[in-house]
């Protein structure tokens, strides 16, 4: 299909090449930061897999070199970019869901087994960067607990808590080890609440119409004597774009590129997500102990 496009075994041949103004790299994790940063100091325009770096104090490095150099950096955190996401992004935005009251995530499936990044770093990119876009909010702590039962080191079992300035909550479901494959995401709002099935064929995004409202009757003293109603509304299952969503990721990047401007998902978005993989790390390393963020 591309019969004039060039192979070499070198990629420092590509950065060479003056007629070549960008690059994707899609290679290993700890193979990302070398690359980019090579590429960046090349003077190219760059598009990196997920997950950005395997620290912070390396993407941290790789925005500041695209910034010197007036260059796009950009992650592709994939499901940003999907019809799903995106429709959830818009009806939270026009405040359809109400107050935000959680975000309750589970990824599990049987394998795929990595030998060079455990099952936090293989899939909490995708779930850590779809809440980073669609709750906006930067959170204070990560709590997360793992464990590991196949290869010693690398957890195939991890559960992740983020804590925020409020009663806003998210948790997160990371598995290499079950039975079944479930890609299900619960956001909950204070008038609505979203399921976002990522497996289900026609109706992934489904909005329910359901809430509990709290009354109390007389004054602080006669709290006990709350009463607790639920609402129970209609379904609303909305339209969704099917493009694929690594076309939206290809356009994205070429269009920033163009137009000379920050990208969806660039270097700071990674960084955010790069920023909660490492204290998830941290808290599993110390028995799940809470860790900070800055």
């Amino acid at each position: 299909r591309y019969p004039f496009a060039r192979r070499t075994r070198d990629y420092g041949e590509l950065l060479a090449d003056a007629r070549l103004d960008a690059v994707a790299i899609a290679t290993p994790v700890a193979t990302h930061y070398e690359f980019a940063r090579a590429a960046l100091r090349a003077g190219k325009h760059v598009l990196v897999e997920k997950p950005f770096t395997t620290s912070v104090r390396e993407a941290e490095d790789l925005i500041g070199l695209a910034e010197r150099g007036g260059l796009v950096l950009m992650v592709d955190h994939t499901f940003v970019y999907t019809g799903a996401v995106r429709k959830i992004k818009e009806i939270v935005e026009r405040g359809e869901l109400g107050e935000l009251l959680y975000f309750d995530s589970v990824r599990i499936n049987l394998g795929i087994f990595q030998t060079d990044v455990n099952v936090v770093w293989d899939l909490a990119p995708h779930d850590l960067s779809i809440m980073d876009y669609v709750v906006g909010r930067d959170p204070l702590a990560v709590v997360a607990n793992g464990s590991c039962h196949i290869e010693q080191g690398i957890e195939n079992i991890a559960y992740v808590m983020l804590r925020f300035d409020d009663s806003f909550i998210a948790h997160f479901h990371f598995n290499w080890l079950s039975p079944v494959k479930i890609r299900r995401t619960l956001i909950a709002g204070s008038r609505r609440m979203i399921v976002y099935d990522d497996i289900e064929p026609t109706e992934k995004v489904r909005v329910y119409d359901k809430g509990v409202t709290r009354e109390v009757n007389g004054d602080k003293e006669t709290a006990y004597q709350t009463l607790v109603s639920y609402r129970t509304g209609d379904v609303w299952v909305p339209k969704l774009d099917s493009t694929e969503a690594l076309k939206h990721v290809c356009a994205e990047f070429l269009s920033a590129i163009g137009e000379k401007r920050r990208p969806l998902t660039d270097g700071e978005a990674g960084l955010r997500v790069v920023r909660l993989l490492e204290a998830a790390q941290t808290s599993i390393a110390s028995g799940g102990q809470p860790v900070r963020l800055r």
